[in-house]
């Protein structure tokens, strides 16, 4: 279902400007999903109920064969998303478009287990041309969209936390420097998001420059205030707090507003919202956020 409305271009840029209708936030995000690559790539993509995505398996013939146009036309209908939504969103707030990086787009498409006790690093390393090739389609998307009409990128690095740390340059901080790189180039801004690597944080932006960092809620506030230079920070607040009382809520909702009320700093939380969330906490939170002085 989830492929299904991605593909279609008109819910697809329904379901974008939801909450801005409903929450007047400062920019939008367009409703897509990091497997589109893959499935552009010729691997099916099944969204199962209390499970998630399950991709077929890997066929490195197809993955190599799909040429530029093929793969652009396959996508087409994010684009077209994409133009829609920004000719009726208001020209002051920005569209979000957003990536999956190439290490957790691998373990996706490769089906490893995602646990780090489990990972085949092998699999990869013995050829490291299918990561290549990968880094060179997501940045044609990321092209594809910002002229389509996105203001900003991210890249979502979601499951970075399983590499060892002696693995997190090869297959996470080299990829994601040649594409914030690649995006420097075109003049896309970028934001990152390496979740789950805790203090690595700090050698990620060092290595791979991007403009805005995301901060996972595992990420100490009072740390990356200290420690992250030169970037604008965003996130950080754990979405489970939504599930608690209002007081609660605005405490923890402080905590990072007071933390870094002196540096570039875009309030938002470390991870998706969870399906049980209240939209009116949000709404309270959203209300807490702007009245913060």
């Amino acid at each position: 279902m989830t492929k299904k409305l991605c593909l279609n271009s008109k819910l697809a840029s329904k379901i974008t400007l939801q909450p801005i209708k409903r929450y007047d936030l400062d920019s939008a995000i367009i409703f897509s999903d990091i497997l589109m690559i893959p499935y552009a790539l010729g691997q099916k993509v099944q969204f199962t109920k209390n499970y998630g995505p399950r991709l077929s398996n890997f066929n490195s013939e197809i993955f190599f064969n799909t040429n530029k146009k093929t793969f652009k036309k396959t996508l087409h209908p994010i684009y077209k998303a994409i133009k829609e939504t920004r000719n009726k969103l208001d020209h002051k707030k920005s569209l979000i478009s957003f990536v999956g990086a190439p290490w957790t787009l691998l373990v996706y498409m490769m089906g490893f287990k995602k646990k780090k006790n489990e990972i085949n690093l092998k699999k990869i390393k013995n050829n490291k041309i299918i990561l290549k090739k990968l880094i060179e389609y997501i940045c044609q998307h990321i092209e594809n969209q910002f002229r389509a009409g996105s203001n900003v990128v991210q890249i979502f690095d979601s499951w970075a936390g399983l590499l060892p740390k002696n693995q997190l340059l090869d297959f996470c901080y080299k990829p994601n420097q040649k594409i914030v790189n690649f995006c420097k180039k075109k003049r896309i801004p970028v934001i990152c998001f390496p979740k789950g690597i805790g203090k690595n944080y700090l050698e990620f932006n060092k290595m791979v420059k991007p403009n805005g960092i995301s901060l996972d809620y595992e990420v100490e506030p009072l740390w990356a205030r200290k420690n992250l230079k030169n970037v604008v920070l965003q996130g950080g607040m754990n979405p489970k707090f939504l599930l608690k009382t209002d007081d609660v809520i605005q405490k923890e909702a402080k905590k990072y507003l007071d933390i870094f009320k002196d540096v570039p700093y875009i309030f938002n939380l470390g991870h998706g919202l969870v399906p049980e969330t209240d939209p009116n906490n949000l709404e309270k939170l959203i209300k807490f956020v702007r009245n913060y002085k």
